[in-house]
């Protein structure tokens, strides 16, 4: 079974070689490693060629952000799943991708995810968040949940029959996948209850509170765009499951 990887980067010299090493370090042997980098101006292209990546699996060329270079990598993508790992992020260890390709080993699966942490971006064995994850109920998303999207691996006929990622949500567009992919069109998901991603706190959608709000809206956006209504409290529910992953993020990671 073979597994695409997509990274989209900019300038992400600091942290763009522990990405790819995570990768080179997985157990699974079909893997495909697609780097799609934003014409980046510092020293990531070094960076990248100094880790060993393979030439073929780069692209570097101008885009207009970071859902545009996804959609980039989705199209040249020839895995028979797809998963996303951000620059800054690591996979927790080396037999994530063993694990997805065991849980979608069952042909009536569609996609399956599991639990990310968030670390500090010095030290990534400081754990500040511990999102957990669940099995899909219908109804959830419109309650204020949300899987953790980096951990989320799907077919590739997926993104071919349901489409990739809508530009017009520049901060928001993996929330909109979500909910169309599952909510809407009632894809056949698996939660494997174990930790699959480290990320870097510092992540776009959660940068400073104006990026919060707009993060926000666009989610209310995408609502309206499949003519759902969410629940009246689904600002304090989302509020509340953010919250939560706060509380004894080490002792969840000591749980596993």
């Amino acid at each position: 079974m073979k597994i695409t990887i997509i990274t989209a980067c900019k300038n992400a010299e600091t942290t763009i070689s522990g990405c790819i090493q995570s990768v080179q370090q997985q157990s699974h042997d079909d893997v495909e490693h697609w780097i799609i980098d934003g014409a980046s101006d510092d020293q990531t292209l070094q960076q990248i060629s100094a880790s060993g990546h393979s030439a073929k699996h780069l692209l570097s060329e101008a885009d207009n952000g970071q859902y545009e270079a996804m959609n980039k990598g989705l199209d040249l993508a020839t895995g028979d799943i797809i998963g996303f790992l951000h620059a800054d992020d690591l996979y927790a260890h080396q037999h994530v991708l063993k694990s997805v390709a065991a849980a979608m080993q069952d042909k009536n699966l569609d996609a399956c995810y599991a639990d990310l942490t968030y670390v500090d971006p010095e030290n990534i064995d400081h754990v500040i968040r511990y999102w957990k994850s669940k099995n899909y109920q219908s109804g959830l998303f419109l309650k204020g949940w949300m899987l953790p999207h980096p951990t989320f691996f799907v077919r590739r006929e997926i993104y071919e029959k349901l489409g990739n990622f809508d530009t017009q949500f520049t901060i928001g567009a993996d929330w909109d996948l979500l909910l169309r992919f599952i909510e809407v069109n009632k894809i056949k998901t698996k939660y494997v209850p174990e930790l699959w991603i480290k990320m870097r706190t510092g992540g776009a959608s959660n940068r400073s509170l104006t990026n919060i709000i707009r993060n926000n809206r666009q989610c209310l956006k995408a609502f309206g765009k499949y003519d759902l209504r969410p629940s009246p409290l689904y600002p304090f529910y989302k509020l509340f499951h953010r919250l939560s992953q706060f509380i004894f993020p080490n002792l969840q990671v000591s749980k596993l």
